[in-house]
C-alpha cells in the first residue's frame, strides 16, 4: 500500500547549500545488495538494498476504472480542544542559537503559545462492513490522497486487507520551537497518546468505523520528522503499534525542548536506545535518498546527517535481529515522490506482512 505516500515534506530551516550526493558504497555504510535498474527488493526480504536510478511510478498510485472508491472523511480539531497539544509556534524567519556550552543543544527564544487548526483525512474503503474491527494505518503530515487511491486499488486486487487510513495533519511549522517539531521530534509516547485518546475516538465516532486494538493490525508511517515520529510512536507504545514505515526518517538530533534524559533526540535511537534495549515486537521498513539532508541548520553536533542516521539505523536493527528492510534510493532528494511511487508496492508489505484482515475476514492476508 504504501505509505507510503506522505505529503512531500522537507525540513523548513534557513536556506543552505545543496546536500552532497552520498555514495551508497561508502565504507562506513551498511553492506547492501545492489539491484538492477528498475528492480525493487522482494517484499519478504530482510536487509539492505540499493535500487537503481530510474523511478517509474506504479499503476496502483493512479485512479483505475471499475475499482470501488472509498469514502474520505474530512475532520478538524482546534488546538483549544486538545488536552495534550494546546499549541505553540516559532516566530517566522527565526530559528535558534547553539548553546555555547553544549553543541547538541539549541536555544530557541522565539517560540510561544499559538492556536492551530488540525486537518485529518480518514479513508474508509468501499468494502468496509460497519461494526467490524478494521486494521488501520496512521500517517503523518496528512491529508494523503495518493495513499487513499493506492489503497482503493490494492484492496480491490486482494493485495491489501480492508483497512482504514488515518492521515493526520501536523499542528503547523517545522523543527525546533514549532508545533510540528514538538509532536514529531519529541522522544516520548506523548504523540501516540494524543492519537490514541483524541484522534482515534473521534474517527470511530464521526466515520462510523471500528478500529482494531490488535497492535499487529496497526501501522504508523511518515516521512522526514513524520518518519521518526512513526518509529517513536511504536517504540514508546509497542502495545499499540507493531508496524512502521519511514521515508527519509529524521533520526537526528532535532528534539526541542532539550531533554537531558534523551539528549541526542532521535539520533539516540541508533546510538543507544535500540542497541541497549530488549528487542521490541516491531517490523520496520525504511528508505533514504542519496541527496538527503545534511547539516541543514546552524547546529554542528555531528548528529545532523540524514543519510548516515538511516544507515546507522539499518546497522543496529540488523545487529539486534529486527525484521526490517532498508532501501537506499539514488538520484533522489529527501521525501521525493519519485522514489515512493517506484517502490510503493513493496514498501508496506515488508512492514505489514500478515496484517490481520479484520473481524470481517476469517483469514490473514499477506500484503502485496
Amino acid at each position: 500500500m504504501t505509505g507510503l505516500l506522505l505529503g512531500l515534506v522537507l525540513i523548513a530551516v534557513p536556506a543552505t547549500a545543496q546536500p552532497p550526493i552520498r555514495d551508497p558504497h561508502t565504507p562506513s555504510y551498511v553492506n547492501a545488495i545492489e539491484l538492477p535498474d528498475g528492480a525493487i527488493p522482494p517484499a519478504d526480504a530482510n536487509g539492505n538494498f540499493i535500487i537503481g536510478s530510474t523511478h517509474n511510478p506504479v499503476p496502483e498510485t493512479t485512479v483505475q476504472a471499475n475499482v470501488p472508491q472509498g469514502t474520505v472523511y474530512q475532520l478538524t480539531i482546534e488546538s483549544k480542544d486538545s488536552k495534550i497539544y494546546p499549541g505553540i509556534a516559532r516566530e517566522p524567519n527565526t530559528f535558534g542559537t547553539v548553546d555555547p556550552s553544549n553543541p547538541a543543544k539549541l536555544i530557541v527564544t522565539t517560540s510561544h503559545p499559538a492556536p492551530y487548526t488540525r486537518h485529518i483525512a480518514v479513508y474508509v474503503p468501499k468494502q468496509y462492513v460497519p461494526g467490524t474491527a478494521a486494521p488501520f494505518i496512521v500517517g503523518a503530515d496528512g491529508p494523503d490522497n495518493l495513499l487513499f487511491t493506492t489503497l482503493d486499488n490494492l484492496i480491490a486486487e486482494g493485495k491489501a486487507p480492508v483497512m482504514i487510513a488515518i492521515s493526520i495533519g501536523n499542528g503547523s511549522g517545522d523543527a525546533q520551537g514549532s508545533q510540528r517539531g514538538l509532536e514529531y521530534d519529541t522522544m516520548s509516547g506523548l504523540y501516540a497518546e494524543f492519537v490514541e485518546t483524541e484522534i482515534l475516538p473521534m474517527v470511530e465516532s464521526k466515520c462510523n468505523v471500528k478500529l482494531t486494538h490488535d497492535p499487529d493490525g496497526r501501522a504508523t508511517m511518515g516521512g522526514s520528522s513524520g518518519g521518526s515520529c512513526a518509529l517513536i510512536m511504536a517504540w514508546y507504545h509497542p502495545e499499540w503499534y507493531h508496524r512502521v514505515l519511514t521515508w527519509s526518517g529524521t533520526y537526528i538530533n532535532q528534539q526541542w525542548p532539550y531533554n537531558p534524559e534523551t539528549p541526542q533526540g532521535a539520533w539516540g535511537f541508533h546510538e543507544h536506545l535500540i542497541p541497549e534495549s530488549p528487542v521490541k515486537p516491531l517490523r520496520i521498513w525504511m528508505e533514504v535518498s542519496d541527496q538527503d539532508l545534511y547539516n541543514p541548520n546552524v547546529m554542528r553536533d555531528h548528529m545532523h546527517d540524514w543519510v548516515l542516521a538511516n544507515e546507522n539505523m539499518a546497522k543496529v536493527l540488523a545487529a539486534k535481529g529486527y525484521p526490517y528492510q532498508f532501501v537506499f534510493c539514488p538520484q533522489c532528494k529527501a521525501c521525493r515522490l519519485q522514489s515512493k511511487t517506484t517502490i510503493i508496492r513493496r514498501s508496506a508489505r515488508m512492514a505489514l506482512e500478515r496484517l490481520p484482515a479484520g473481524e470481517n475476514e476469517d483469514h490473514l492476508l499477506t500484503l502485496f
